[in-house]
């Protein structure tokens, strides 16, 4: 009786986690049916699942799979590694903050495919420009979700602290830092899905291999299947760090729930 309530929640879990795309797959199967859609604009579950297994056994998927994943993972961590120490000094230093929030919300709001031709230019079409796009992307969501989290705890702790007669130095490595820690990991995540979102705009510069290149390249044929599969692995390589991210998330903020319990 124990193991099958303990087995009971694991089971919710994996239900709820596969039911959304039970219905999705189910809605999509019965809209093809229909005939609402020409049958030519619309492939099939089963012919996208079996391109899948075409690709995956030849090898070629599993390469395009590899060659995004590490443009992704190289933009994101270089583009966290800059926003972090940039998001501390808009987040502690008011005079930079005046200066530097007007060119972070400028730069922002550039879609990373309007860069393309500059990366190219000053860059050239070798990897070095697709993470370099990828990194722009990552920098500047990240950076916006750290300031915007850092602005929103309270100067209360700040207090206190100055009271207890900390220094600078101490209030910012003891108190801001890690008050930040879930800023930083939502950012993180914000950034991820944000490379992810800028893959396809990435390959656009002269990429041979990866699943936005994929997706490219059967856009030249109309091959709507082999999209279609791109689409879906793109989804599902987000969706499965995503979910990387927010294990270790719960673990790594673990202590202020229990501090606020």
């Amino acid at each position: 009786m124990a193991k099958r309530k303990n087995r009971a929640p694991a089971l919710r879990t994996v239900f709820w986690a596969v039911f959304p795309f039970a219905c999705l797959v189910a809605f999509w199967a019965l809209l093809r049916a229909s005939g609402l859609i020409n049958p030519g604009l619309l492939p099939s579950p089963g012919s996208v699942l079996a391109e899948f297994w075409q690709r995956l056994t030849q090898g070629e998927l599993l390469l395009n799979i590899w060659m995004s994943s590490q443009r992704v993972v190289l933009g994101l961590i270089l583009g966290m590694l800059a926003a972090i120490p940039v998001s501390f000094l808009i987040g502690w230093y008011r005079p930079l903050r005046r200066f530097f929030d007007p060119l972070i919300n400028f730069f922002r709001a550039l879609p990373p495919i309007a860069l393309i031709p500059l990366a190219i230019v000053y860059l050239g079409i070798g990897e070095v420009a697709k993470v370099a796009i990828l990194f722009y992307a990552a920098f500047f969501a990240a950076v916006i979700v750290m300031y915007e989290g850092m602005m929103q705890i309270s100067p209360v702790y700040v207090r206190v602290a100055r009271t207890l007669g900390a220094s600078d130095f101490e209030i910012f490595s003891k108190v801001m830092v890690p008050m930040s820690v879930p800023h930083m990991l939502t950012a993180l995540r914000v950034a991820l899905g944000v490379a992810w979102a800028t893959l396809v705009a990435s390959e656009l510069v002269a990429a041979q291999e990866g699943l936005g290149a994929m997706i490219q390249d059967a856009s030249s044929f109309f091959d709507l299947t082999t999209i279609y599969l791109g689409i879906i692995c793109i989804g599902a390589l987000a969706l499965f760090m995503d979910l990387i991210l927010r294990k270790i998330s719960a673990v790594a903020v673990s202590w202020q729930d229990k501090h606020t319990g």
